[in-house]
């Protein structure tokens, strides 16, 4: 945007923005991508005095051409207006500064992960993997737990001492009884992916969040006691007091892909233990190792165990396949089969050229001119080799 089209206003609590002056049309201005669908994309400006409805935009084709990918969150600077159908086109992303895999999202401050008390009955270990997997991203993690009123008091005390000994102190919030006490605060001038198991009542929650926001909803599942999938794809909600934040399709078993030797810095309760006393190995995997500062005595000790058996497999697998893809090579025959063939080491099976044929040849006779035959008492018994 340019310098004619701005003027500065200072509000109540004297901070100063950025207002589109009313006798002229912004040239360009940098907002948020709050959703995205095959190449469109709806990015929320960030000037004051610019309308607050969404600017459908496309991707310029230099972008696509050097490989920048525009992802929910990014920051983009958005050029071309069309202010009579609100359109515009990216022309460059700010960088970033984190960015998730799955669900793909951009400039994540924190991942809220959402878990019902009842309706389904909250698994520990799914618990354990869902934290798990969102400390591994290096993202501030927050626990909220749903349906405070499907339980009574004591059972509601006694799951946040037990998740405080984890080293979680989580938000307890009851949609029925409109309870969100500490939890707004929380959110607000962030940006916060909202993650968990379906059916614990992510989308509800985010209705009762934002109302405008509208998002899909559905029943738990009877029969599976599980949630049916009601978000197909991601996108942020502006919170009314500031802030976004990024409904995720819920799924019940996240994969762990971190390496061995990280799993252990996904467990808070197990980095408070080290920070106490270490253990002997620096390689230590708290198994069996002699010397291991943190092995047992802790109630996720069998959680960890488990996630490190899985994650090793994993890794053996990944190993195996780069071996067997380093093996073989993939050809496709006439008839269009897939055929897999045997890769020649390298050099092996090279015939030898004949300037290095020569070149040996001729160290050769340089060593031959120097050896002294008559030391030789027997020719005979001279190594055949030699010449």
């Amino acid at each position: 945007m340019t310098g004619e089209c701005l003027v500065t206003e200072v509000d109540r609590r004297g901070e100063r923005h950025l207002t589109v002056s009313p006798s002229a049309k912004p040239i360009s201005a940098w907002g948020t991508v709050t959703a995205g669908q095959a190449n469109y994309y709806w990015v929320r400006l960030e000037a004051v005095g610019l309308s607050q409805q969404p600017i459908l935009c496309t991707r310029r084709a230099r972008l696509k051409k050097l490989g920048q990918q525009v992802l929910v969150g990014d920051r983009v600077r958005v050029e071309e207006f069309d202010w009579q159908d609100y359109r515009g086109a990216i022309a460059a992303i700010a960088p970033r500064k984190t960015a998730l895999d799955r669900p793909p999202v951009a400039n994540v401050d924190q991942i809220l992960l959402v878990f019902a008390l009842e309706q389904p009955t909250l698994d520990p270990f799914q618990l354990s993997r869902f934290l798990v997997k969102a400390e591994s991203t290096g993202i501030p993690v927050s626990l909220c737990l749903n349906k405070r009123d499907l339980i009574t008091k004591a059972e509601a005390a006694d799951w946040q001492q037990r998740l405080r000994q984890w080293g979680y102190d989580p938000v307890m919030v009851s949609l029925l009884q409109d309870e969100q006490t500490g939890l707004i605060e929380q959110l607000q001038h962030r940006i916060t992916v909202v993650a968990g198991p379906s059916g614990v009542g992510k989308s509800s929650l985010i209705n009762r969040l934002i109302p405008q926001g509208a998002v899909r909803t559905g029943a738990v599942s009877g029969k599976l006691g599980r949630g049916r999938h009601t978000t197909r794809h991601v996108e942020l909600f502006e919170l009314p007091g500031g802030g976004f934040v990024a409904d995720t399709p819920g799924f019940n078993q996240p994969d762990i892909t971190c390496d061995s030797d990280a799993l252990g810095a996904c467990f808070p309760e197990l980095q408070g233990r080290l920070a106490e006393q270490r253990c002997q190995f620096s390689d230590c995997l708290h198994r069996d190792e002699p010397g291991c500062a943190v092995r047992g005595g802790w109630e996720r000790y069998g959680h960890y165990l488990t996630l490190l058996a899985e994650v090793i497999q994993h890794q053996q697998s990944l190993e195996q396949r780069r071996d067997t893809e380093t093996a073989e090579k993939v050809k496709i025959g006439e008839a269009g089969q897939i055929q897999h063939e045997p890769k020649l080491e390298a050099k092996k099976y090279r015939r030898i050229s004949r300037r290095s044929r020569n070149q040996d040849l001729q160290e050769l006779r340089y060593d031959l001119s120097d050896l002294d035959l008559s030391d030789i008492e027997d020719l005979d018994s001279l190594d055949d080799s030699v010449f």
